[in-house]
Order: C-alpha cells, then sequence, then structure tokens
C-alpha cells in the first residue's frame, strides 16, 4: 500500500505535488474536491522519494506511512552560503587522530544524516559497514597487515601496488600506521552490484558523511590506500568487514576524533571551467 494520505481540511489543491512527481504519477481529482490522489495501477511505480510530502506548503500530505511531524522544517534552518562555503573549503583530510572512541550517539547520528544522500533512481540501498570501536579497529588494523603479509609471501601482489611491501615491513618494525593512520574508527560503503550505480552511491554517502562529520568536529579520510588492501590485493578483507560477495564497494573512510585542529582554509588552482555554447553544440 502507498498510503497516500491527503488532509482535507489543509489542502488547498495547489497542484505543487502534482507538478513535482518525478514520476508523475499524482493526478488531481476532477471531481469537486479536486484533491490530489495516485490511481491504485500507478501506486507501484512510486521510488518513496517523498517530493510531494517535502513540497507541500500546507502540511496536508503524507506517503508511505511517514509521519510529517518526523520531518525537519527547511524554512530558516539552513547554513548561511559564507559558512556553507566554510565548510567545504576548510575540511582537512585527517591524519592525525585522537586514541578514543567517538560516542556511539556521535557515530550513528552520522550515518543516519548520510544515509540521506541521493542514490540512483531513489534505491536506497548503500551498506554502511562501521568499525565503531578503537579495540575493533586495532584488531582489523593488524588483520589487514597479516593478510597483505600473506599475499606478499606468496607472490600475488600487484605489481602497481609493490610499495605495500614497505607498508607491512614498516608496521612489523615500527609499528607504523600507513594505511588507517591510527583512526580509531573505520567505514566502508557498498551496495548490490545489479543497481543503476552502486560505487557512485556509495561514494556519495560518503562525501555527505565527510561534510556533517567535519560540521561537527569529527575528522576524516579518505582513504584510498584501505580501499586498494580491500579490494583489489586482499578480498578476503571483505568477509571480515561483512561485505557481501554480490555487492560492489563505494569507498572507504578513515574517522574519529582529530588530534589536530585546523585554522583557516587554503587556496586551490584556479577551476578548469569549460563553458559550453551554442556554437560548439551546432558544430
Amino acid at each position: 500500500m502507498l498510503n497516500f494520505i491527503i488532509d482535507q481540511n489543509k489542502c488547498d489543491a495547489c497542484g505543487l505535488c502534482v507538478a513535482d512527481c518525478p514520476r508523475n504519477i499524482i493526478k488531481l481529482d476532477t471531481s469537486l474536491s479536486k484533491l490530489p490522489f495516485v490511481p491504485e495501477e500507478k501506486e507501484e511505480l512510486c521510488f518513496d522519494c517523498q517530493h510531494c510530502m517535502a513540497i507541500c506548503p500546507r502540511e496536508a500530505l503524507s506517503i508511505g506511512g511517514h509521519a510529517l511531524e518526523d520531518c525537519m522544517p527547511i524554512p530558516g534552518h539552513l547554513p548561511d552560503t559564507r559558512g556553507m562555503e566554510t565548510l567545504i573549503k576548510g575540511r582537512r583530510s585527517v591524519r592525525q587522530f585522537a586514541q578514543e572512541d567517538l560516542d556511539q550517539v556521535t557515530i550513528e547520528h552520522l550515518l543516519e544524516v548520510a544515509s540521506h544522500a541521493p542514490t540512483g533512481v531513489n534505491v536506497q540501498q548503500v551498506h554502511f559497514h562501521v568499525i565503531k570501536a578503537r579495540s575493533s579497529m586495532d584488531m582489523f588494523r593488524r588483520h589487514c597487515m597479516e593478510e597483505i603479509a600473506n599475499v606478499i609471501q606468496r607472490g600475488e601482489l600487484p605489481e602497481k601496488r609493490s610499495y605495500f611491501a614497505d607498508f607491512v615491513r614498516l608496521w612489523n618494525e615500527k609499528g607504523v600506521d600507513s594505511l588507517f593512520r591510527g583512526a580509531p574508527h573505520l567505514v566502508v560503503t557498498s551496495s548490490p552490484a545489479k543497481l543503476p550505480t552502486p560505487e557512485t552511491d556509495g561514494i556519495i554517502a560518503l562525501a555527505t558523511f565527510e561534510l556533517y562529520a567535519a560540521a561537527s568536529g569529527v575528522g576524516t579520510l579518505w582513504d584510498g590506500l584501505a580501499l586498494w588492501a580491500i579490494r583489489d590485493i586482499a578480498p578476503t578483507l571483505r568477509q571480515s568487514l561483512g561485505i557481501p560477495d554480490e555487492h560492489v564497494i563505494g569507498y572507504v573512510m578513515a574517522f574519529g576524533k582529530p588530534a589536530v585542529k585546523y585554522q583557516r582554509t587554503v587556496q586551490r588552482d584556479k577551476a578548469k571551467i569549460a563553458y559550453v555554447d551554442g556554437a560548439m553544440i551546432s558544430a
């Protein structure tokens, strides 16, 4: 059941929900009421984007059993543009972490917010595989190095990843964690391979996670080295993280309380922009 419900005492038949429905399945009743509805034969086309509920100015519509009181109002609650610009330009890849656990409420809230990231066709099938305790992360750190060492011993380390042998040596000789930079937590995204955009969905989810983490004082690191270790060098590590065989990994992100505090944004090279005009299109 789609459970498309209209409060007749509030709805003024403005038609905003009809016009904004991506699947074009909401109609205005042609009877005297003029209220919006979804024909029964169209209900299965809904992919639960909830645009109709989000756009209604009179709080007159709910769908899919979602309660209006659980929605957050938008007008007057968005960050100002200067603050958002500072957040985007000021976020840093953190490589020095405090050796303490984040509290579980913080971790759960970061993940809940990240789960609102857009996905292809709104499938909402991104899985977050999370190491939420520093003690568990220390175990995974050791396990990761042991698995890579086994790959090296078997002579199976890909030539283009030969430098991972140095990471194992530094770990064994000096306890240097080149892969995770001593981070107390890790999150890996994955999605079923059969979906339209499984890898992209996972990356977008972590981009959302990163920005909200930065706003919350939590440090993050886009961990490409860990991604290559898990995905390409020692795929058995997937099992330790609970990643199903039929899933595609999005990306890997280390996170935790930063041991450093950055004081200002930095400067980048000028954006590489190519504007497309009509002459180029017609050429």
